[in-house]
């Protein structure tokens, strides 16, 4: 289900006989949600720090970017290893996601390994209970495909 502005604009495309919004749409709630993600890591966590609001913002576009385009081929190029250490290694490409965008976006810190790992947990943690909260997130990425297979 989802709730406020969205779910009126949803049920107008749906109406409309449009399953899925426009792609401008999806990306965009994308990108917020992971500039709430990444703001929850900063709040939580004395050791992530932003410079502005305007690189928080840079910062879930680049991290973003990076869960669409470069995660996916890790993935595939880690698979072997994630097999023997029965997904462990999962864990490390999302770690590496973080530590990109760090290494891309000069007003997004996250000082020392220790403090990594757990904002590395944090995004999982936040992603896991988004997966099962109803808000306009769900019309991104996996969660929209399995909105999709609910509905037929």
């Amino acid at each position: 289900m989802i709730c406020g502005p969205y779910a009126q604009y949803v049920g107008q495309l749906e109406r409309r006989g449009v399953r899925n919004p426009p792609l401008s749409v999806r990306l965009a709630l994308s990108w917020l949600t992971n500039a709430i993600v990444l703001g929850i890591v900063t709040a939580l966590l004395t050791g992530v720090t932003v410079a502005s609001a305007g690189s928080l913002l840079l910062a879930a576009a680049v991290f973003g970017a990076l869960n669409t385009i470069v995660k996916p081929v890790l993935r595939v190029v880690a698979l072997p290893l994630a097999i023997l250490t029965f997904g462990i290694a999962w864990f490390f490409v999302s770690l590496l996601m973080l530590l990109l965008t760090k290494a891309i976006v000069s007003g997004f810190q996250i000082h020392g390994f220790w403090t990594l790992v757990a904002a590395t947990v944090i995004v999982w943690a936040v992603n896991v209970l988004l997966d099962f909260l109803p808000g306009p997130w769900q019309l991104t990425g996996r969660r929209r495909r399995q909105r999709q297979r609910q509905t037929r």
